[in-house]
């Protein structure tokens, strides 16, 4: 980690704490080392904050570009392993850089449904993650999130100070048979797989 993301890391971790009673469960079923893709559900702007405190090592995360426009954030966020992309349609660039990132021995955070949920229940998966799976073949790890919806909701009154929790599920390795068959479906049918395993997490 660099100063920063090291900053930010524990800045995160002490905020959850602090004011959300953040905890994590199944922490042991996180992959540390190799490239990892950590895929969960998107409710919140806190999403990717605490997420990154599940894995005790530096990972990459999408952020909208527009983000990068102002001076401050276009400095800081690069710091943070933030990859810009470009919401509108599909950014080739930053499913580029993502693959970069995981055949460098990384890990990365991608929300599969794309968008944060508007009325905190699971959206439908985007293609996009099952395009980095199988260009990568990289590990999956579901991860589901629970009260970041409540606690800072997409068009909603602020922020809440309401308990939130991130359960983490076993990998998902994958493998050239799950490659097939080939087809226009296949990005698709990878991501629907993956959604299916975050769908099944449940708080203990």
């Amino acid at each position: 980690m660099n100063f920063y993301y090291w900053l930010g890391y524990h800045f995160s971790r002490l905020a959850g704490q602090l004011f959300f009673r953040f905890r994590v469960i199944h922490r042991e079923r996180m992959i540390h080392k190799g490239p990892a893709i950590l895929a969960m559900n998107h409710e919140s702007y806190l999403d990717p904050l605490l997420a990154g405190t599940t894995c005790d090592r530096a990972i990459y995360f999408l952020a909208r570009r527009t983000l990068l426009d102002t001076p401050l954030l276009g400095w800081l966020l690069p710091k943070l392993n933030v990859i810009p992309v470009n919401q509108e349609g599909v950014d080739r660039s930053a499913i580029k850089a993502l693959i970069r990132a995981l055949k460098a021995g990384n890990g990365v955070l991608v929300f599969p449904e794309g968008s944060r949920t508007l009325d905190g229940n699971l959206q439908p998966a985007e293609p996009g993650l099952g395009l980095v799976i199988a260009k990568t073949l990289a590990p999956v790890v579901p991860m589901r999130i629970f009260g970041a919806h409540e606690a800072l909701p997409r068009g909603g009154d602020g922020l809440h100070f309401v308990p939130i929790t991130i359960v983490i599920g076993e990998p998902i390795f994958f493998n050239v048979a799950d490659l097939a068959p080939a087809g226009k479906n296949l990005y698709q049918r990878l991501s629907e797989r993956v959604m299916a395993a975050i769908a099944a997490l449940r708080l203990e």
